[in-house]
């Protein structure tokens, strides 16, 4: 089938690559404008963009999908579009020009979590069962009739970016049956039922731990903000960066409710103590210093500190 695909971030390449491993003819790739990165500000191609280059596809580098975007698609004649994370609204004219329209890979058991954040949205919940739903792309946001879908089960304390990486490789299965089901039946799709919920995207602040909830909702939160847009806690009043937390078991938890939030050398770990158990500070980084050793900040600090 003629493909015309976009998407941008990592977690887009592997559908790109199965696509053509199926043997589609990708015949234009769209994905976001070279962005800078890094200290220097670099302007650096996404990935999607690299990984087309490096396999001959035809690449349009475009923020928003305009006129011009549409004449460009429209030259390539693609019987059907395909987007994964792209990063904006795909409308009509566009939305109509594929023969078969445009489907979308989306990263959640639709129609529960719409919208930006999915995955990072139910880990915050508490949620361990995640899906990938393929839907025809419509004018409402994630409402399409669905053509496939797929879940799988995360262990509790999964960062975020794990379960991406992970959805992203398990969920090209989904898409290719989605377009063989396109494939042989134009029409194919069913409506999506329940109760809509959504995932607006995160800021900075949802990063900040609240450390009187539970030590299970605590980590559920860190997992849903993790690499971005990165957990973190105060310590002097300064943020105190939470790259990687482990449950450390209900007998970590503080002796009573004014010393949660204490963090300790136990065992030789640094173990934050909360109401009901502990969580092990495996990796932070203070401000404006490199991430190190959870125990060896807290040795630095004489071996307790408290956090808020």
């Amino acid at each position: 089938m003629r493909i015309v695909f976009a998407g941008t971030p990592e977690f887009a390449v592997p559908s790109l690559r199965a696509l053509l491993r199926e043997g589609h003819e990708v015949v234009g790739v769209i994905t976001r404008e070279d962005a800078p990165l890094g200290r220097k500000r670099v302007l650096t191609p996404s990935p999607v963009a690299r990984v087309a280059e490096e396999l001959g596809l035809p690449v349009l580098r475009a923020n928003r999908l305009d006129e011009a975007a549409t004449e460009w698609v429209r030259d390539r004649e693609p019987e059907l579009g395909v987007i994964v994370a792209y990063g904006g609204l795909v409308r009509e004219p566009l939305l109509s020009l594929p023969k078969l329209g445009w489907i979308n890979l989306h990263f959640s058991e639709l129609p529960r979590w719409r919208g930006a954040a999915p995955v990072q949205r139910a880990l915050q919940a508490g949620e361990q069962r995640l899906g990938v739903t393929v839907f025809r792309l419509v004018a409402e946001l994630d409402a399409g009739a669905v053509l496939s879908r797929d879940a799988r089960v995360f262990a509790p304390g999964t960062p975020a970016g794990e379960a991406l990486g992970a959805l992203a490789e398990f969920g090209t299965g989904a898409l290719l049956s989605a377009v063989e089901a396109l494939a042989a039946d134009p029409a194919a799709g069913e409506p999506q039922r329940g109760e809509p919920s959504y995932a607006q995207k995160l800021s900075r602040e949802d990063g900040r731990l609240d450390l009187n909830r539970p030590a299970s909702e605590l980590l559920a939160h860190w997992s849903g903000v993790t690499p971005e847009p990165g957990a973190f806690a105060l310590h002097e009043e300064q943020a105190l960066k939470l790259h990687e937390l482990r449950d450390a078991g209900p007998e970590a938890a503080a002796p009573s409710a004014a010393d949660a939030g204490a963090v300790e050398l136990l065992g030789g770990a640094a173990i934050l103590r909360l109401a009901d158990g502990g969580l092990e500070l495996v990796r932070v980084q203070p401000a404006g210093k490199a991430a190190m050793d959870g125990a060896a900040w807290l040795r630095g600090r004489g071996g307790r500190a408290v956090l808020r």
